[in-house]
């Protein structure tokens, strides 16, 4: 798959000092999910049982024991990976993860 984009994540860690304890497990994601062909829902759940499939092709990873929620969008057919989010479940809660 082909994650759009890495800088996020990076800047997650780097901006933040309070989330480096993230860098590693998003590293992992990240490199997990560069290796994946997943082409549906089902496959993301296979490798990842605890991602929750949303509506707009969004799904959502627990990272750091659920600390942190990370939402993608998911297109299939091109192998396309769009970070649209990363943060505390707090801030997680205020967002729409359908739109964003």
């Amino acid at each position: 798959m082909r994650i759009i984009a890495k800088r996020t994540l990076v800047d997650c860690w780097e901006n933040n000092p309070g989330r480096r304890d993230a860098r590693g497990q998003l590293e992992a994601w990240y490199k997990e999910v560069k290796d994946a062909a997943w082409r549906t829902p089902a496959d993301v759940k296979e490798q990842y049982r605890s991602a929750s499939i949303v509506k707009s092709n969004r799904v959502v990873f627990n990272i750091c024991g659920n600390k942190y929620r990370l939402v993608v969008k998911i297109n299939y057919i091109a192998r396309l990976v769009f970070i649209r989010f990363i943060g505390t479940h707090k801030e997680y809660d205020s967002i729409n993860v359908e739109e964003i």
